[in-house]
């Protein structure tokens, strides 16, 4: 299973983020939640939504410019939020599988899903406010 590497923000520990998981990342030497973000494809998609957290995933593709205006947005959220939000990022390019089942037409496209099931949706590049206030809106409604 595919995983990446991520500087807790708290210690500055190297962590390898798991792609799945039953709950959510922590440091082991300080215990700060993690910022969760994770690149996905047509094979590992399913695994990496399966999760009890919110999961912002992002559909975009290289050649994007809004996509990459988007991006550190999305960092940024991963950070902030981290141990109540995923963020899972998928190339188009590179997963059509996963772009055709979300119907994606236009990127970026941003799905919020919760228990597997898109609970909301954004296309086109948002300001980070207007992105923070939808994912914020999504744990709200979680509660």
């Amino acid at each position: 299973m595919a995983s990446a590497v991520v500087a807790c923000p708290s210690c500055g520990t190297k962590n390898r983020l798991p792609l799945q998981a039953s709950g959510h990342p922590r440091c082991p030497k300080c215990k700060t939640d993690l910022p969760w973000l994770v690149d996905a494809g047509d094979d590992t998609f399913d695994a990496a939504v399966a999760t009890k957290t919110l999961v912002v995933v992002d559909l975009w593709a290289p050649w994007c410019g809004p996509c990459r205006m988007v991006a550190p947005v999305l960092e940024s959220l991963s950070r902030e939020m981290a141990g109540r939000v995923k963020i899972v990022k998928v190339n188009v390019d590179h997963s059509p599988q996963i772009a055709q089942r979300y119907r994606a037409q236009s990127i970026p496209m941003l799905l919020i899903m919760d228990a597997g099931e898109v609970v909301d949706t954004l296309i086109g590049a948002q300001p980070a406010p207007i992105l923070r206030a939808r994912v914020e809106g999504a744990l709200a409604r979680r509660s």
